[in-house]
């Protein structure tokens, strides 16, 4: 019997030049879509250090869906930078760190 292909979301980057794109599993993108989210919505209009967001988002989530995923920071980048494509999430005008926060 043939493997089945699982639904895929393509995951791009804002960068200029780069119009190169990730597959992920549409479960694994809606799980990060909606951790981040939460997080962002809770950290208001301060926004989230870019450094912090992978502990954060891990913080959001279960152990299994953790054992899941598998290689979370590579998975939370890869979303927030197609977050960032879809306009839903922004980097903070500010000098220092780079902070995100809802669009």
């Amino acid at each position: 019997m043939p493997k089945q292909i699982e639904d895929r979301v393509a995951c791009r980057t804002p960068a200029e030049g780069r119009d190169g794109t990730t597959n992920i599993p549409v479960w694994k993108f809606d799980l990060l879509r909606g951790a981040i989210l939460d997080v962002l919505r809770r950290a208001g209009k301060d926004g989230v250090l870019n450094k912090d967001l992978r502990d954060a988002v891990a913080a959001e989530l279960s152990n299994d869906d953790l054992t899941r995923l598998g290689k979370l920071g590579w998975h939370v980048v890869t979303v927030k930078l197609e977050l960032e494509v879809r306009g839903e999430i922004t980097r903070m005008p500010v000098k220092g760190p780079l902070r995100i926060a809802l669009a």
